[in-house]
């Protein structure tokens, strides 16, 4: 049968529809265009970098049908890639484009492998194609994260791996470039997130390309937060309009469309609380790098003699401190070259603190930290220098120490902790939190007067030498579940509420102890006057008021918990001074072999109790109130810390809980309060505005009774009534002042 006005051939749209339906009954016409297709391909082998419209077409179509007759074009991707491997550099943009979506087609539908695929499109990425890089960046990266959703394809992975590895070296910085984009983001997609992937991008750091290098470094340093925050910003305002849409459908009238809306909205919801999930943890990119040591000494070889631009340099030096912060390496050339860059007039100074800050660890020896300590001081924490500079100077000073605490030498820090009593707030709290951090780290350091009221816990506080590691085979603090056993259930219920042993000695009215009369008090009196730290100084001249009543006297003799107390009022303002008198009860050496005879038990006890039973978190949990139980106490029984165990029980936590990075947060965080504030300068403002006339119109007729003029009353009329009185005030027209004019000399006519 012989169809008559058959358009088939020339609309293939059409044809492609019809195939797709019925493959059997159209596989004449099919075949018919296959041979078009590799008769117009021969002639476009002679002149390849001529777009061809008709051919473009017939790729497009036989990619979409090729489903359908999977025998007869077994040969047809095969040709698309000996097409794009031979012609790649020559072919037009539109032709290569085509090849390229009918490759992607082929693969999707199964009839490519994604070795051959993408180790041809890796090889594309050469062409100087910005859009046909981008288009072949997106299909790689999704291409390779959908093979790896369901299970990891290790032959795959290790095949794109070592291709991948071969690109990063490869002559073409561009195709270099993007190669390292792709394992960048496929990293960030949790696909290659193993060690030979971060290894393969480490190798980038050392490449002679600048942008490669570039990209290396920002992968390691961390992602964009400016993208982060615009992402969260985008989705927190979805999120209201999604619960506005819920809220009115409530109350408005049920529609096809407001019912595709409310829809849309409960999607949007869902996912949202789907990104709040806590996610999974994956090992930072820095802990998988096999020889970190090494990088890091190539890193800073090159960095010694690049002239590469600032930014360049700063984000070296942040991945070198990193890694040896992380991984506590020892690179001691590193300190003096970031020595150079500590002014305070240097650009970024406080990220190059925060650099400084990082690279500092307990494994490095004191010797090389200490100049970097003394730089900060002669640069930083001088009278010449703003009070900003001297609060960044000394919170750098204690980010470094509380990484390295045996850095820092004893008159240094003494002459550091005077600058508590300094007039500007941000200088006396950086100061005070060096203090506090060394209650804890070393209080060997510290004069007696600064270290505060000692509590169970510092008495237990032992401070580590260099390279000492205090391994323990025990849960510390586990033997205050034995005592709970002993005692029952009320021992439980009263562990958070036990109120008789809390008393606090500094408002007491009777039967507690204050010293009176040392030198050391007298100063402290006198630094208390200081402008703006009457509030931080009260606090710790008390602690070392009652400090002193409780440690050894000049004579070696120590009150042993034993005081008579007076109080009375003294002071400034009003202050209740508490007096504590010294009872003369010697503690000898019976006394110290008893509390070593003590924390033998304890430990002997802890131990029990680790090895016999598993704890709970419960029991972790009655450990732990223990534990700031003891460091609220001081040292006698009974008697509550008040103000100085929270500093210390902060910087206890401080040290503990210490992240492995430093935050620039840290270094410039500055408490700051100006002279002249918003509130300040309001009341300065309203006692001007006292003894002022009250601003406004000023009557000054003396007769108050007078009548008013017409321009006094129009103020108090309606708009509406002298409306066109202001319209007259506007500036008239060249016609109008003509029309004016002719008017009046009519009217002077008529009247003559």
């Amino acid at each position: 049968m012989v169809r008559h006005n058959n358009r088939l051939p020339s609309n293939l749209p059409q044809l492609q529809n019809l195939v797709k339906r019925d493959p059997q009954s159209y596989k004449d016409e099919f075949v018919q265009q296959h041979r078009h297709f590799q008769s117009t391909l021969e002639v476009f082998r002679l002149k390849p970098d001529q777009y061809n419209k008709n051919l473009d077409d017939l790729v497009m179509f036989l990619a979409q049908v090729s489903h359908c007759y999977p025998v007869l074009l077994e040969s047809y991707p095969q040709q698309l890639m000996d097409i794009l491997q031979s012609h790649h550099t020559v072919l037009d943009s539109n032709m290569r484009m085509s090849f390229c979506r009918a490759l992607i087609l082929l693969r999707n539908k199964g009839l490519l492998t994604p070795t051959s695929l993408l180790s041809l499109f890796f090889s594309l990425l050469r062409c100087q194609d910005k859009g046909l890089r981008r288009f072949l960046k997106n299909h790689i990266v999704s291409d390779i994260f959908n093979t790896n959703v369901k299970h990891k394809d290790a032959r795959l992975n290790a095949a794109l791996q070592n291709f991948m590895f071969g690109m990063l070296k490869d002559s073409n910085a561009k195709a270099a470039k993007m190669s390292v984009d792709i394992m960048i983001e496929l990293y960030k997609k949790n696909t290659w997130n193993d060690a030979k992937s971060v290894n393969v991008i480490a190798t980038a750091l050392f490449s002679k390309v600048t942008k490669v290098m570039v990209a290396a470094l920002k992968f390691f340093v961390g992602t964009d937060p400016t993208e982060k925050n615009s992402d969260e910003s985008d989705s927190d305002d979805e999120e209201v309009s999604a619960r506005e849409i819920i809220k009115s459908n409530k109350v408005n009238k049920k529609s096809r469309k407001r019912g595709k809306q409310l829809k849309k909205a409960k999607q949007v919801l869902g996912s949202k609380k789907k990104k709040n999930a806590a996610p999974s943890f994956n090992f930072s990119a820095l802990h998988l790098i096999h020889d970190p040591q090494g990088i890091a000494e190539k890193l800073f070889q090159r960095l010694e003699k690049t002239n590469e631009r600032f930014e360049v340099k700063l984000m070296t030096l942040d991945v070198i401190s990193r890694l040896i912060g992380l991984h506590q390496l020892f690179l001691f050339n590193y300190y003096p070259y970031i020595q150079r860059f500590m002014q305070p007039h240097q650009r970024e100074v406080t990220r190059i603190l925060q650099f400084a800050a990082q690279s500092a660890h307990e494994l490095v020896p004191p010797d090389i930290i200490e100049p970097v300590l003394k730089t900060l001081v002669n640069n930083f924490v001088t009278e010449r220098n703003s009070s900003d500079v001297i609060a960044v100077g000394l919170n750098a000073m204690r980010e470094i120490c509380i990484r390295c605490p045996l850095s820092m030498p004893a008159y240094l820090l003494q002459d550091l902790v005077l600058y508590r009593n300094y007039r500007e707030r941000s200088v006396a709290m950086a100061a005070r939190s060096l203090i506090s951090l060394f209650r804890v780290a070393n209080p060997d350091l510290l004069k007696k007067r600064d270290r505060g009221r000692p509590t169970e816990a510092s008495l237990e506080l032992k401070v580590k030498q260099y390279g000492e590691v205090d391994a323990k085979d025990y849960i510390p603090g586990a033997e205050v579940l034995l005592k709970e056993e002993g005692e029952g259930k009320e021992g439980d219920e009263g562990d958070g509420s036990d109120d008789s042993e809390w008393e606090d000695v500094t408002h007491s009215s009777d039967g507690e102890e204050e010293v009176e009369g040392s030198d050391e008090e007298e100063e402290a009196g006198s630094e208390e006057k200081e402008e703006g730290s009457s509030e931080e100084e009260g606090g710790e001249e008390g602690d070392s008021e009652v400090e002193e009543s409780e440690g050894e006297d000049e004579n070696g003799e120590d009150n042993g918990g034993c005081a008579e107390v007076e109080v009375g009022e003294g002071g400034y303002e009003g202050r209740t001074e508490v007096v504590v008198k010294k009872s003369g009860k010697k503690k000898g050496k019976a006394s110290t072999k008893e509390d070593v005879d003590e924390q033998k038990d304890k430990v002997v006890e802890a131990s029990a109790i680790s090895v016999s039973r598993i704890l709970s978190d419960a029991d972790f949990k009655r450990i732990e109130v223990a534990r700031l139980k003891k460091e609220m106490t001081v040292a006698r029984k009974g008697k509550k810390r008040s103000r100085t165990s929270v500093e210390m029980e902060d910087a206890k936590t401080l040290q503990k809980n210490r992240a492995e990075l430093v935050s620039l947060g840290d270094i410039e965080n500055i408490f700051k309060k100006k002279r002249h504030d918003k509130e300040a300068r309001l009341e300065t403002v309203r006692k001007g505005q006292e003894d002022r006339v009250k601003f406004g119109f000023q009557d000054r007729r003396q007769n108050p009774f007078s009548s008013k003029t017409n321009q006094e009353k129009r103020k108090n009329k309606n708009f509406m009534m002298v409306k066109h009185k202001v319209f007259k005030k506007q500036k008239r027209s060249f016609r109008d002042k003509q029309a004016a004019l002719r008017n009046h000399l009519l009217k002077q006519c008529r009247m003559k």
